[in-house]
């Protein structure tokens, strides 16, 4: 059998097993590289390991230790805190609020997870103080953190980034991102407004909120720390240092001074996610020498027309997406085939393939199938059920693959 076609079938393999069973996607893609390129395809382990993404790695592993140690030692939770407090008031501006905070401690580094995971607890709870929704809470924390997700000096951002790079695409991390956000930006404000937000106005107007939040006083390693995050944006965006290395230093730098755990920090590390990007990226490049990529961009091309490629792509990343990880498995495989699409369809713009690619596959990401999600989920108070936000957050995610489809095609087509 041709060994491009039996690539592609390894590929789909994997990608189905990510989406149906709980295996690291990432080891099952290091497995498959090794059977199709050494057993099968001749090929020697040294070439095969070519394929390793060393410098998307070093950037992955830099800026999740850096920020995995100010979460850890208190810095971003004091923050959080402070800014909480400024979140009372009217309360049809708290959800609006929220989405700011998701969105800012998104793109700092944390990316959508981490603020989520931040912010999610003390959101439900204003929500179940006030009498506000539970789901149009979720919306805006979700779509907010999501909106930050591709931020250079994001782990998501980075994986993304990388592949354009390794693709022949550099320089775009501002303009997908400033795509992400706006797409994000228009979903969450528009759902915020058809589903409740125009009744939270009226309906608290003069209302004020008590919040209960703790005050934790900052520390010297917490100001330390702060201090560190001003520098690594500044350098990387004012003088353009390599955001990788630039976090690991900082990280250095904090394990010195004693403000924060390092093996805690380390173990706090999304590995999972690491080894799955870094594996499927593995597979990936020999499906690249293989042809295979070819072949799989083949059938993405004979789905698609000059016209309508942002919204099946958009469409086909969206249904992956929702049972399966964004990050670690749908962009490192999809965005690949942007180049061929771009010449096989001929005169596409790759920036908004690749954007849509982006978008369609993390507005799907607020589904409790998914991380971001489950996450708004678990900061639910104790003692109400979250059947409903379940039902609701679901049916909201399996729509986008269809909404998202048609923002992707306005906005990209």
């Amino acid at each position: 059998m041709d060994l491009a076609l039996i690539s592609v079938g390894a590929l789909a393999i994997a990608v189905t097993l990510s989406m149906v069973t709980t295996i690291n996607v990432g080891v099952v893609c290091l497995a498959f590289a090794w059977i199709v390129g050494v057993l099968m395809g001749g090929m020697s382990v040294g070439t095969i390991l070519e394929g390793f993404p060393t410098s998307l790695f070093i950037t992955l592993v830099g800026v999740t230790l850096f920020f995995s140690m100010a979460r850890g030692n208190g810095t971003l939770e004091r923050v959080t805190e402070r800014a909480v407090r400024l979140c009372r008031g009217h309360a049809g501006f708290l959800p609006i609020l929220f989405f700011v905070l998701a969105f800012a401690l998104s793109t700092i580094g944390p990316g959508a997870i981490g603020a989520a995971a931040l912010l999610a607890p003390p959101a439900m709870a204003v929500a179940a103080r006030t009498g506000g929704s539970f789901f149009l809470m979720a919306l805006m924390i979700g779509n907010g953190a999501l909106a930050g997700s591709l931020s250079p000096f994001s782990p998501t951002g980075v994986v993304a980034n990388g592949v354009m790079v390794r693709m022949g695409y550099p320089g775009l991390e501002w303009t997908i991102f400033t795509n992400n956000i706006i797409g994000h930006t228009l979903v969450a404000f528009g759902g915020f407004f058809l589903l409740g937000g125009l009744r939270l106005f009226r309906r608290g107007h003069g209302q004020t909120v008590a919040v209960d939040v703790p005050r934790q006083p900052f520390e010297p390693r917490h100001w330390l720390t702060l201090a560190l995050i001003i520098v690594l944006l500044v350098l990387v965006t004012g003088f353009e240092f390599e955001v990788g290395m630039t976090a690991l230093t900082g990280a250095v730098l904090l394990s010195f001074a004693r403000a924060a755990d390092e093996k805690e920090a380390i173990r706090g590390m999304p590995w999972g996610v690491i080894l799955m990007v870094s594996g499927v990226t593995v597979l990936i490049t020999l499906m690249e020498r293989t042809q295979g990529l070819e072949l799989f961009t083949d059938l993405l091309v004979r789905l698609s027309t000059p016209n309508s490629v942002t919204a099946v792509v958009a469409f086909v990343t969206g249904v992956v997406s929702v049972y399966s990880s964004t990050s670690g498995v749908v962009l490192p495989a999809f965005l690949p085939t942007v180049p061929g699409l771009v010449e096989r369809l001929g005169g596409l713009d790759p920036i908004a393939v690749a954007s849509a690619m982006n978008l369609g596959s993390h507005l799907v990401d607020l589904s409790p199938l998914s991380t971001t999600g489950a996450l708004c989920m678990a900061g639910i108070p104790a003692g109400v059920d979250p059947q409903g936000l379940f039902n609701k957050l679901l049916a909201w995610g399996l729509s986008m693959t269809v909404v998202g489809a048609l923002i992707c095609w306005l906005m990209f087509g």
